[in-house]
């Protein structure tokens, strides 16, 4: 299997570690989606990353597709469960993660991280909907972990893969949002989070 990827993409991270804990060999091919001769799109056909391109050619996207199919490939380190609510939780927790994540994105992009756009061709407003968002996203990650060791629970599961993808890409990209200190908890399963070689080997920056 080649996956094709951005190393600062969450959403390419958030892949990279299912393969890292699922024990699965593959290419990485670097790529930027972004860049005017990028060749993503020769297969994507949305030009974006991750894109996961299979053994006789066929590519699978985006990420939530692709991480469910590799859960699939090995009994290794199971990562969502097969039915029922504890499925749905655990989906829900990847959908929550993954809207912060592209609440944050649509800010960049505004803010003209990528089209080079004058100040006066952005909207606040849109940017502070976006960081309305996040912030929200974020208080209902923390509200959901309370306690417990893991987002779903007492295992480690795509739960944790995801918010802990999305909470290194908002330190990465957004310093000035202090979940850490609003939110220790979120901290203190981040800090777990990245002492697994999965997270530790894929860290964005």
């Amino acid at each position: 299997m080649k996956l094709i990827g951005s190393l600062s993409s969450p959403y390419v991270r958030k892949v990279r570690v299912v393969m890292a804990e699922k024990k699965l060999d593959y290419q990485f091919v670097q790529a930027n989606p972004w860049a005017p001769d990028t060749a993503v799109s020769a297969s994507n056909p949305l030009g974006k990353v991750p894109c996961l391109v299979m053994e006789g050619g066929e590519a699978v996207f985006d990420s939530r597709v692709i991480v469910e199919y590799l859960d699939t490939l090995s009994p290794v380190g199971k990562l969502i469960p097969s039915s029922g609510r504890e499925r749905a939780e655990v989906k829900t927790w990847e959908a929550l993660a993954d809207g912060v994540l592209d609440a944050g994105v649509l800010a960049r992009l505004e803010a003209g991280g990528f089209d080079g756009r004058s100040e006066a061709e952005r909207s606040q407003v849109w940017i502070d909907r976006q960081f309305g968002k996040m912030h929200g996203g974020l208080k209902a990650m923390a509200q959901g972990l309370g306690e417990k060791p893991f987002c779903s629970g007492v295992h480690f599961s795509l739960s944790d893969v995801a918010v802990g993808c999305a909470l290194g890409w908002l330190e990465f990209r957004f310093p000035q949002i202090g979940w850490r200190t609003e939110y220790p908890n979120l901290a203190r399963l981040a800090d777990k989070l990245a002492l697994r070689t999965s997270f530790a080997d894929s860290k964005p920056g």
